[in-house]
């Protein structure tokens, strides 16, 4: 997923030096926070589940985001929820 992630965002030419869209860790970051908002929104002022359609496709811009926030910061995200879910793990709740 990281792979294709990298290759649309290359293609769209977001990756240049000069693109309007600086893909930096900052501006993922906030891309991430607004599309984290995104799913919230679709769950206000209703007393039902949003149509699993427009959830899916909020779900995935947040994955996206995340994916290459890690990316961009060098991290291996796969790696990093495997730790987490260990030190979660030996956590007391």
């Amino acid at each position: 997923m990281t792979q294709a992630m990298n290759q649309f965002v290359d293609e769209k030419g977001w990756y240049d030096p000069e693109s309007p869209r600086p893909q930096t860790t900052r501006n993922l970051a906030i891309s991430l926070a607004i599309e984290a908002a995104e799913v919230l929104e679709l769950f206000q002022w209703q007393d039902d589940d949003p149509a699993a359609i427009d959830l899916a496709e909020e779900l995935a811009d947040v994955a996206l985001y995340l994916l290459q926030l890690a990316s961009v910061s060098g991290i291996d995200l796969e790696q990093a929820i495997l730790d987490k879910l260990e030190i979660n793990r030996n956590r007391d709740w």
